[in-house]
């Protein structure tokens, strides 16, 4: 059995010649470029232009098609030309082929905006026929991070370079997090944008995540602010704000923090290894702050964003000065230095690594007991 011959490589977009079979006096179904896909985000094959009986010809149609001069039957005279013809015709082919990469390097900037491909992918995730429902929370990330390129809305997607897509991310003085958002979403994008020939190449996957707006040097509540937030500790908003810096916590953590409140202590924690899944005992203080937090056996403790807004409420309200809610863990930090914790378990309590310090990264080992016994060396203000 004689095999079939095989023919040149298409490129990307330049749509399909595809081989139906023996027995047909047109096997070869000549197909335009895929632009529609279906919920899970696979091409379409879009309906055959023309059926032919010769590959030549069909690659013919093609190139007539990308040229804006195909007709329906146009077909037929190619065939004759076929015949006729005592070019090489591989050779041909290869030409076309490469002038059409050519053209594409070269053509005038055309095809969707940066705001039209948006408007695709985000129908495509959230839509009606999306594969699957995703969160109100995820929905708000990607719009988020679409807002913060507002200077890519009016450029065509195809024509924008890394080094555009890098300025955006630069220019962006924002907190780790909101750049990690930004780049999600570029990198998302571009993953909906790649397999639909809608980008030349996907460049979000060699961005560099930019020097963020430094979260980490917070200033640390004084003690008269420390006493207005005590005399008013029956403030659900207030009493969270002395939760947070007795305890040291990052703000994000609370939401899925584990409350041990028969044992005395809590378990949770974000971002590093040293600070993911720690202990720190509940200073007896704020022990019925926690306690009434609790409704149903649930302790509730709300995301990061609603702790933010409160604060800033609830500080206001109170005529304390400004301070986020990272500044909690700077108290935390600065009460345990204040009234003498041991500088290991202030580390152990705060989840920060022991870097070189071999001794007490491995080999330290501290129970509840322990660690309680150095938080509760941590007074309240004086009057409270």
């Amino acid at each position: 059995m004689a095999r079939r011959k095989k023919y040149p490589v298409l490129p990307n977009g330049y749509g399909t010649i595809r081989y139906l079979g023996q027995n047909r006096s047109r096997p070869y179904a000549v197909h335009p470029p895929a632009t529609e896909c279906d919920e899970l985000g696979h091409y379409i094959r879009p309906k055959a232009l023309c059926y032919v009986d010769d590959w030549y010809v069909g690659f013919a149609v093609l190139s007539a098609y990308h040229a804006g001069t195909y007709h329906p039957g146009d077909e037929i005279a190619f065939r004759q030309y076929r015949e006729a013809s005592d070019t090489d015709l591989d050779a041909f082919c290869l030409r076309l082929l490469r002038d059409h990469s050519r053209m594409k390097n070269t053509a005038v900037s055309s095809g969707p905006l940066f705001s039209d491909v948006y408007e695709q992918f985000f129908e495509w995730k959230f839509g009606e026929s999306a594969a699957k429902k995703l969160s109100a929370s995820s929905r708000k990330s990607i719009e988020f991070g679409y807002k913060k390129c507002s200077d890519l809305h009016n450029k065509y997607f195809k024509d924008i370079t890394l080094e555009e897509l890098q300025v955006v991310l630069n220019r962006c003085t924002l907190k780790e997090a909101s750049l990690e958002m930004i780049v999600n979403f570029l990198k998302q994008i571009y993953n909906f944008a790649e397999p639909r020939d809608l980008c030349k190449k996907n460049y979000a996957c060699y961005l560099v995540m930019p020097k963020a707006e430094s979260d980490e040097h917070g200033v640390p509540f004084s003690e008269d602010e420390l006493r207005i937030l005590w005399n008013n500790k029956d403030n659900e908003d207030a009493a969270l704000i002395l939760i947070m810096c007795y305890t040291g916590f990052r703000a994000s953590a609370y939401a899925k923090m584990e409350v041990h409140l028969s044992d005395g202590y809590l378990k949770g924690g974000i971002k590093t290894k040293s600070s993911i899944g720690r202990i720190v005992p509940i200073h007896h203080a704020i022990l019925p702050l926690i306690s009434n937090r609790c409704k149903n056996d649930i302790y509730f403790f709300p995301p990061y964003r609603i702790i933010r807004s409160s604060m800033i409420e609830t500080l206001a309200r109170l005529h304390i000065n400004h301070h986020t809610p990272h500044d909690c863990r700077h108290t935390f930090s600065a009460l345990c230095e204040r009234y003498g914790v041991n500088e290991a378990d202030r580390k152990r309590l705060l989840g920060h690594s022991f870097g070189s310090d071999i001794t007490n990264g491995i080999y330290g080992h501290r129970t509840v007991e322990e660690l309680r016994t150095e938080v509760e060396k941590i007074r309240l203000p004086n009057g409270i």
